[in-house]
């Protein structure tokens, strides 16, 4: 999910492709900007390409 983020997704986009609700999408990525203890997408993303989580 963080990928598709990275990538530039919506979150109506990162549902569709995932198969699951839009609300969904959103709960999951407020629980990924908890553990990586970050407040925004952009952040979290950061995190993640520093920390090597995710590879674009």
């Amino acid at each position: 999910m963080l990928e598709l983020v990275a990538r530039g997704h919506s979150n109506p986009e990162i549902a569709a492709r995932l198969y699951i609700a839009e609300a969904t999408v959103k709960t999951h990525l407020l629980r990924i900007f908890e553990k990586l203890d970050v407040s925004d997408r952009t952040a979290a993303v950061t995190t993640a390409l520093a920390r090597r989580i995710i590879r674009l």
